[in-house]
């Protein structure tokens, strides 16, 4: 009963807070609005500070389809209680690059099973799915500071293998991916060279 109040609280707060001028302009940017209602990243982060760790809120604001309602459950939800069958249903859900970019660096890259999914999904036929993996990577070299750089040089051949993939959401998170390894240290940079 709470988790249904708290859905229809954010939801109503979504509706009311709606931008169309906002929602125009994701669509430049190349994000799918076609269940966006165009309230910010930071009017999200915001909304999400009571709500974080709740695992099941977060998969009822995911069943919306609402584009905000879905970047704030990856803001909320807790990545101990991640399973792998849910990485793979909301990376196959994903239709827009700042969605996929979001989860990964929100939730997938804390869980312990990030790294299982960026080898799968490099080998991924879905545009948005593969890019999961490079979004991964940049995440893994941007925010875990304490993985070792041997872990994330064992990246570059998956980086390497994808750099010609013609798609521009998968070029963009192969490049993003191997700049971020090169950009943390002399030692990476050299390797990423």
């Amino acid at each position: 009963m709470e988790t249904e109040t708290q859905l229809e609280t954010i939801l109503e707060f979504l509706k009311n807070n709606s931008n169309e001028s906002n929602r125009i302009g994701m669509g430049k940017f190349g994000i799918d609005i076609s269940n966006a209602l165009g309230v910010s990243v930071p009017v999200l982060r915001n909304l999400a500070k009571p709500y974080r760790k709740n695992h099941e809120l977060a998969q009822e604001l995911w069943k919306t389809s609402i584009h905000e309602a879905r970047l704030m459950a990856s803001m909320i939800d807790d990545p101990k209680k991640l399973t792998e069958k849910q990485i793979d249903e909301w990376s196959h859900d994903f239709k827009s690059w700042d969605l996929c970019d979001q989860v990964c660096m929100n939730l997938f890259s804390r869980s312990e099973l990030s790294e299982k999914k960026i080898l799968e999904y490099a080998q991924a036929e879905g545009e948005f799915v593969k890019r999961a993996s490079f979004a991964l990577i940049a995440c893994y070299a941007l925010k875990r500071m304490n993985k070792s750089d041997y872990l994330l040089i064992g990246f570059l051949p998956i980086i390497e293998n994808s750099a010609n993939d013609e798609r521009i959401y998968v070029k963009k998170a192969v490049n993003w991916a191997l700049r971020q390894i090169g950009k943390k240290n002399i030692f990476l940079r050299k390797n990423a060279i």
